[in-house]
Protein backbone atom coordinates (compact mmCIF):
# COMPACT_ATOMS: atom_id res chain seq x y z
CA UNK A 1 0.00 0.00 0.00
CA UNK A 2 1.36 3.42 -0.97
CA UNK A 3 2.47 5.97 1.61
CA UNK A 4 -0.10 8.49 0.38
CA UNK A 5 -2.95 6.05 1.00
CA UNK A 6 -1.66 5.34 4.49
CA UNK A 7 -1.43 9.07 5.17
CA UNK A 8 -5.01 9.57 4.05
CA UNK A 9 -6.24 6.66 6.18
CA UNK A 10 -4.54 8.19 9.23
CA UNK A 11 -5.86 11.66 8.52
CA UNK A 12 -9.42 10.35 8.05
CA UNK A 13 -9.41 9.31 11.70
CA UNK A 14 -8.71 12.91 12.77
CA UNK A 15 -11.84 14.29 11.05
CA UNK A 16 -14.87 14.73 13.28
CA UNK A 17 -17.11 14.08 10.27
CA UNK A 18 -15.56 10.68 9.54
CA UNK A 19 -16.90 7.43 11.04
CA UNK A 20 -15.06 4.16 10.47
CA UNK A 21 -16.59 1.23 12.37
CA UNK A 22 -14.52 -1.86 13.00
CA UNK A 23 -15.75 -5.01 11.29
CA UNK A 24 -16.97 -6.59 14.51
CA UNK A 25 -18.96 -3.43 15.32
CA UNK A 26 -21.25 -3.91 12.31
CA UNK A 27 -21.12 -7.58 11.33
CA UNK A 28 -24.40 -9.10 12.47
CA UNK A 29 -24.84 -6.48 15.18
CA UNK A 30 -26.01 -2.89 15.59
CA UNK A 31 -23.57 0.01 15.77
CA UNK A 32 -24.02 2.48 18.68
CA UNK A 33 -24.96 5.24 16.21
CA UNK A 34 -27.90 3.25 14.84
CA UNK A 35 -31.02 5.28 15.60
CA UNK A 36 -28.88 8.05 17.13
CA UNK A 37 -27.42 9.95 14.18
CA UNK A 38 -29.61 12.96 14.93
CA UNK A 39 -28.77 13.33 18.62
CA UNK A 40 -25.25 11.85 18.82
CA UNK A 41 -23.66 12.87 15.52
CA UNK A 42 -25.43 15.85 13.92
CA UNK A 43 -27.08 17.11 17.11
CA UNK A 44 -30.17 18.31 15.29
CA UNK A 45 -33.43 16.87 13.96
CA UNK A 46 -32.90 17.73 10.29
CA UNK A 47 -33.64 15.01 7.70
CA UNK A 48 -30.79 12.62 6.89
CA UNK A 49 -29.77 11.95 3.28
CA UNK A 50 -27.36 9.17 2.28
CA UNK A 51 -25.12 8.98 -0.78
CA UNK A 52 -24.22 5.35 -1.41
CA UNK A 53 -20.90 4.65 -3.08
CA UNK A 54 -19.92 8.28 -2.61
CA UNK A 55 -16.35 7.95 -3.93
CA UNK A 56 -14.57 11.26 -3.35
CA UNK A 57 -17.71 12.76 -1.82
CA UNK A 58 -18.28 15.46 -4.45
CA UNK A 59 -22.04 14.97 -4.44
CA UNK A 60 -22.30 14.69 -0.67
CA UNK A 61 -20.45 17.97 -0.13
CA UNK A 62 -22.23 19.79 -2.96
CA UNK A 63 -25.70 18.76 -1.77
CA UNK A 64 -24.86 19.74 1.80
CA UNK A 65 -23.64 23.17 0.69
CA UNK A 66 -26.84 23.79 -1.26
CA UNK A 67 -29.17 22.65 1.51
CA UNK A 68 -27.98 23.29 5.08
CA UNK A 69 -31.44 22.28 6.36
CA UNK A 70 -30.57 18.62 5.75
CA UNK A 71 -27.82 16.31 6.98
CA UNK A 72 -25.79 14.38 4.39
CA UNK A 73 -23.77 11.20 4.87
CA UNK A 74 -21.51 9.77 2.15
CA UNK A 75 -20.95 6.02 2.39
CA UNK A 76 -18.19 4.04 0.72
CA UNK A 77 -15.62 1.38 1.56
CA UNK A 78 -12.67 3.11 -0.12
CA UNK A 79 -11.22 5.37 2.54
CA UNK A 80 -8.52 6.95 0.39
CA UNK A 81 -11.18 8.30 -1.98
CA UNK A 82 -13.45 9.49 0.83
CA UNK A 83 -10.56 11.45 2.33
CA UNK A 84 -11.09 14.20 -0.26
CA UNK A 85 -14.70 14.81 0.73
CA UNK A 86 -14.04 14.54 4.46
CA UNK A 87 -11.12 16.96 4.24
CA UNK A 88 -13.14 19.46 2.20
CA UNK A 89 -16.05 19.33 4.67
CA UNK A 90 -13.64 19.76 7.58
CA UNK A 91 -11.80 22.70 6.00
CA UNK A 92 -15.10 24.43 5.23
CA UNK A 93 -16.47 23.84 8.71
CA UNK A 94 -19.55 22.04 7.40
CA UNK A 95 -21.62 20.68 10.28
CA UNK A 96 -24.25 18.90 8.16
CA UNK A 97 -21.85 16.45 6.50
CA UNK A 98 -20.66 13.03 7.58
CA UNK A 99 -18.69 10.24 5.92
CA UNK A 100 -19.12 6.60 6.85
CA UNK A 101 -16.60 4.01 5.75
CA UNK A 102 -18.36 0.67 5.55
CA UNK A 103 -19.82 -1.86 3.16
CA UNK A 104 -23.33 -0.96 2.05
CA UNK A 105 -24.37 -4.52 2.92
CA UNK A 106 -23.97 -3.52 6.59
CA UNK A 107 -26.26 -0.51 6.31
CA UNK A 108 -29.09 -1.92 8.42
CA UNK A 109 -26.74 -2.26 11.38
CA UNK A 110 -25.95 1.45 11.14
CA UNK A 111 -29.32 3.16 10.61
CA UNK A 112 -32.59 2.68 12.45
CA UNK A 113 -36.14 2.29 11.21
CA UNK A 114 -37.20 5.43 9.35
CA UNK A 115 -33.99 7.26 10.23
CA UNK A 116 -33.21 8.19 6.62
CA UNK A 117 -35.25 10.54 4.40
CA UNK A 118 -33.50 10.14 1.04
CA UNK A 119 -30.93 7.97 -0.72
CA UNK A 120 -28.73 9.09 -3.61
CA UNK A 121 -26.96 6.48 -5.75
CA UNK A 122 -24.53 8.27 -8.04
CA UNK A 123 -22.64 6.38 -10.75
CA UNK A 124 -22.41 3.00 -9.00
CA UNK A 125 -20.73 -0.01 -10.54
CA UNK A 126 -23.50 -1.34 -12.84
CA UNK A 127 -22.44 -4.94 -12.15
CA UNK A 128 -23.07 -5.98 -15.76
CA UNK A 129 -22.36 -9.68 -15.31
CA UNK A 130 -25.55 -11.63 -14.66
CA UNK A 131 -24.02 -13.51 -11.74
CA UNK A 132 -23.37 -10.17 -10.02
CA UNK A 133 -26.86 -8.73 -10.54
CA UNK A 134 -27.65 -9.03 -6.84
CA UNK A 135 -24.87 -6.53 -6.14
CA UNK A 136 -26.60 -3.79 -8.15
CA UNK A 137 -27.60 -1.06 -5.72
CA UNK A 138 -31.16 -1.05 -7.08
CA UNK A 139 -31.60 -4.83 -6.97
CA UNK A 140 -34.40 -6.39 -4.87
CA UNK A 141 -31.81 -7.37 -2.26
CA UNK A 142 -30.74 -3.78 -1.68
CA UNK A 143 -34.29 -2.42 -1.85
CA UNK A 144 -35.09 -4.63 1.14
CA UNK A 145 -32.18 -3.01 2.99
CA UNK A 146 -33.46 0.46 2.14
CA UNK A 147 -37.04 -0.40 3.14
CA UNK A 148 -35.89 -0.89 6.74
CA UNK A 149 -34.27 2.51 7.15
CA UNK A 150 -36.14 4.85 4.77
CA UNK A 151 -39.08 6.89 5.99
CA UNK A 152 -42.44 5.87 4.54
CA UNK A 153 -42.28 8.85 2.15
CA UNK A 154 -38.55 8.44 1.50
CA UNK A 155 -37.07 8.92 -1.96
CA UNK A 156 -34.36 7.07 -3.91
CA UNK A 157 -32.36 8.87 -6.62
CA UNK A 158 -30.27 7.04 -9.22
CA UNK A 159 -27.92 8.93 -11.51
CA UNK A 160 -25.94 6.76 -13.90
CA UNK A 161 -24.29 6.60 -17.30
CA UNK A 162 -25.14 2.89 -17.57
CA UNK A 163 -28.03 2.26 -19.95
CA UNK A 164 -28.29 -1.30 -18.64
CA UNK A 165 -28.53 -0.27 -14.99
CA UNK A 166 -31.04 2.45 -15.91
CA UNK A 167 -33.22 -0.07 -17.79
CA UNK A 168 -32.82 -2.66 -15.01
CA UNK A 169 -33.92 -0.16 -12.37
CA UNK A 170 -36.96 0.77 -14.40
CA UNK A 171 -37.81 -2.94 -14.72
CA UNK A 172 -37.52 -3.31 -10.93
CA UNK A 173 -39.87 -0.35 -10.52
CA UNK A 174 -42.34 -1.86 -12.99
CA UNK A 175 -42.24 -5.36 -11.49
CA UNK A 176 -43.01 -4.15 -7.99
CA UNK A 177 -45.36 -1.31 -8.95
CA UNK A 178 -43.22 1.30 -7.21
CA UNK A 179 -44.10 5.01 -7.43
CA UNK A 180 -41.73 6.62 -9.94
CA UNK A 181 -41.63 10.42 -10.18
CA UNK A 182 -38.91 10.73 -12.86
CA UNK A 183 -37.27 8.44 -15.39
CA UNK A 184 -35.13 10.47 -17.79
CA UNK A 185 -32.70 8.79 -20.22
CA UNK A 186 -30.66 11.95 -20.95
CA UNK A 187 -30.88 14.76 -18.40
CA UNK A 188 -28.54 17.11 -20.25
CA UNK A 189 -29.79 16.42 -23.75
CA UNK A 190 -33.39 16.94 -22.62
CA UNK A 191 -32.59 20.04 -20.56
CA UNK A 192 -33.93 18.36 -17.41
CA UNK A 193 -30.79 18.79 -15.31
CA UNK A 194 -31.32 21.46 -12.66
CA UNK A 195 -28.73 22.92 -10.27
CA UNK A 196 -28.62 19.78 -8.14
CA UNK A 197 -28.54 17.29 -11.01
CA UNK A 198 -25.84 19.34 -12.72
CA UNK A 199 -23.36 18.63 -9.91
CA UNK A 200 -20.74 16.47 -11.61
CA UNK A 201 -18.66 13.75 -10.00
CA UNK A 202 -15.28 12.75 -11.43
CA UNK A 203 -16.92 9.73 -13.06
CA UNK A 204 -19.64 11.87 -14.59
CA UNK A 205 -17.14 14.25 -16.14
CA UNK A 206 -15.32 11.26 -17.60
CA UNK A 207 -18.46 9.77 -19.13
CA UNK A 208 -19.68 13.10 -20.48
CA UNK A 209 -16.30 13.45 -22.15
CA UNK A 210 -17.04 10.15 -23.91
CA UNK A 211 -20.33 11.55 -25.15
CA UNK A 212 -22.42 9.18 -23.02
CA UNK A 213 -25.91 10.33 -21.92
CA UNK A 214 -26.51 10.66 -18.19
CA UNK A 215 -29.74 9.12 -16.90
CA UNK A 216 -31.74 9.95 -13.78
CA UNK A 217 -34.46 8.02 -11.96
CA UNK A 218 -36.34 9.12 -8.84
CA UNK A 219 -38.65 6.66 -7.15
CA UNK A 220 -39.94 5.48 -3.77
CA UNK A 221 -40.80 2.12 -2.25
CA UNK A 222 -44.47 2.87 -1.67
CA UNK A 223 -44.43 1.26 1.76
CA UNK A 224 -43.36 -2.10 0.33
CA UNK A 225 -41.02 -4.16 2.51
CA UNK A 226 -40.40 -7.35 0.56
CA UNK A 227 -38.83 -7.64 -2.88
CA UNK A 228 -38.59 -11.22 -4.18
CA UNK A 229 -35.73 -11.95 -6.54
CA UNK A 230 -36.41 -12.24 -10.27
CA UNK A 231 -34.30 -13.03 -13.31
CA UNK A 232 -34.33 -10.40 -16.03
CA UNK A 233 -34.19 -11.60 -19.61
CA UNK A 234 -32.11 -8.59 -20.71
CA UNK A 235 -29.25 -9.87 -18.56
CA UNK A 236 -28.83 -12.74 -20.99
CA UNK A 237 -27.66 -10.44 -23.78
CA UNK A 238 -23.96 -10.55 -24.59
CA UNK A 239 -23.80 -6.80 -25.31
CA UNK A 240 -25.39 -4.89 -22.47
CA UNK A 241 -23.85 -1.49 -22.07
CA UNK A 242 -21.39 -0.68 -24.86
CA UNK A 243 -18.63 -1.83 -22.56
CA UNK A 244 -15.84 -1.00 -25.00
CA UNK A 245 -17.17 2.55 -25.41
CA UNK A 246 -17.47 3.11 -21.68
CA UNK A 247 -14.05 1.71 -20.89
CA UNK A 248 -12.85 0.10 -17.71
CA UNK A 249 -13.27 1.69 -14.33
Amino acid sequence: MGKDKLRKFRENLTFDCFVQPEFDEVFRRDHPLKGHWHDSFFRNDNPIVLELGCGKGEYTVALAERDPSRNYIGIDIKGARMWRGAKTATERGMRNVGFLRTRIEFINGLFGEGEVSEIWITFPDPQLKTRRAKKRLTSPLFLEYYARLLRADGTIHLKTDSKHLYAYTNEVIRRFGLPCAVSNPDIYGSGYADEVLSVKTAYEQLFLGMGLPITYTRFSLGGRREFPWFDWEEDEKSEKDNEAERGNR
